[in-house]
């Protein structure tokens, strides 16, 4: 018979409670500046978006990064992160093409102790 896993780590637990805590500050963030959010960790086998959100005709794919520094959060967002949220985002639009004549836009929130996120508009392109 397989073993159960071991439970996560308390250090595994915090991170994913700052996780969570980062990305409830980003859907804030993104409601204040007029953005209705459309969905939250939007998950398939080929990737994840953290928040998918809409303003006017534009649909907001966001990845959310909590870090230590500016620069690590910005680091995180690897090309093979890019890619997986592409493919992501077009799977989403396939599932609610209702969206389909929507502009697509991906931003980037950045989360820092002791500050207030940062969003990065246009943080990079389909064509990057």
């Amino acid at each position: 018979m397989p073993r159960a896993p071991a439970p996560p780590s308390e250090e595994r637990r915090r991170a994913y409670r700052w996780g969570l805590s980062a990305e409830t500050r980003a859907a804030w963030l993104l409601r204040l500046t007029g953005h209705r959010i459309l969905a939250r960790r939007f998950k398939l086998p080929i990737g994840e978006i953290d928040l998918i959100a809409r303003r006017g005709r534009t649909v907001v794919f966001v990845e959310v990064k909590a870090r230590d520094s500016r620069e690590a959060a910005i680091e995180a967002i690897t090309p093979k992160a890019r890619r997986r949220i592409l493919a992501t985002a077009d799977a989403w639009v396939a599932r609610n093409p209702a969206f389909a004549d929507h502009d697509r836009r991906f931003d980037l929130v950045l989360v820092l102790p002791g500050r207030l996120p940062e969003h990065l508009r246009d943080a990079f392109r389909a064509d990057d």
